[in-house]
């Protein structure tokens, strides 16, 4: 159920390089100190820092009433992936994670959808969901492939949400899930928030307590559509987690497999030693980020199948 993947020996300039940036995204784009706007401004500036994948064509469309990206990597085979961006619920964007898609994409040779959903404040708990849900069911309408729904940090977390309220509704469930260190938990009640705080280089536990406010505006941080590790998980797709020994939800993702487990649900989940919050984002300029997103078309073959080549 939980793998180890061991680190390469000592800090290459690479990786010390990539902590470094992810120490600065840190303080620039998350944290409560700096103004939405900026924030928001400085993240989609981001999506052009790294390259976008070659032989993956990104276009600008309108998606279930929300602006997004579609990428339609060479050789694309039957099926979507509907991705979910991080940014604690209130930054983040699709172009701000546009490298990391077009990666995902070309590895997987699926098109994929990611979504411009509704951000917190003007937007509180359950825009997110609400958008997430209509993009899904376009999905489910325009295509008879599977469906692959990922997501990062609150991506992750949103993605989770969504499949929980798709098996309120009785709606067919994506075909399997990946997450990347989703933020499950938004109580912050996970060990980790305490003890990796100040060792993940990008995230810090007061950023996440703000997050959580803008979000919720008054709503039960414990509720289903908010912390999704606390509600029935019985009956969720297969599910693959990702996540760093150095972050802060750390434990939100270890949580959350043993409850997948205890479910009855198929589940994978990696500890990436001495790597940190959402690692994969910082490919090509880490090798591990592309080793990472390497290993999910060979985890999701098996529930892709039935539109193999």
């Amino acid at each position: 159920m939980i793998e180890h993947i061991p680190a390469r020996p000592g800090l290459s300039p690479r990786r010390w390089l990539a902590r470094r940036m992810a120490r600065k995204a840190g303080r620039t784009s998350l944290s409560p100190n700096q103004p939405a706007e900026v924030q928001r401004a400085r993240m989609d500036k981001a999506g052009d820092a790294l390259p976008t994948a070659s032989g993956v064509e990104v276009s600008r469309i309108e998606y279930a009433g929300r602006p997004a990206l579609r990428f339609v990597p060479e050789g694309a085979r039957d099926g979507v992936l509907l991705f979910l961006h991080g940014g604690g619920y209130s930054r983040g964007s699709a172009q701000s994670h546009k490298p990391f898609v077009s990666n995902l994409s070309r590895a997987l040779r699926l098109e994929a959808i990611s979504l411009d959903y509704r951000l917190a404040p003007e937007h509180p708990c359950p825009a997110a969901i609400d958008d997430a849900l209509a993009a899904y069911r376009t999905l489910r309408s325009d295509t008879q492939g599977p469906i692959l729904m990922a997501g990062d940090s609150a991506g992750g977390g949103l993605a989770l949400a969504t499949t929980l309220r798709l098996k309120a509704d009785g709606d067919r469930l994506p075909d399997a899930l990946y997450l990347l260190s989703p933020w499950v938990d938004l109580t912050m009640s996970g060990e980790s928030a305490r003890t990796k705080d100040g060792i993940d280089p990008m995230l810090k536990t007061s950023y996440l307590h703000k997050g959580a406010e803008l979000y919720l505006h008054g709503a039960d941080g414990q509720s289903p559509d908010a912390s999704p590790l606390f509600a029935d998980l019985s009956g969720l797709p297969p599910t693959y987690i990702q996540v760093g020994s150095d972050e802060i939800l750390l434990d939100d993702s270890v949580r959350l497999a043993e409850k997948l487990v205890e479910a009855g649900v198929a589940v994978k989940c990696e500890i990436w030693e001495k790597l940190w919050h959402d690692f994969q984002l910082f490919a090509p300029l880490l090798p591990e980020a592309y080793k990472a997103i390497k290993r999910v078309p060979d985890w999701a073959a098996p529930y892709l199948s039935s539109q193999a080549d």
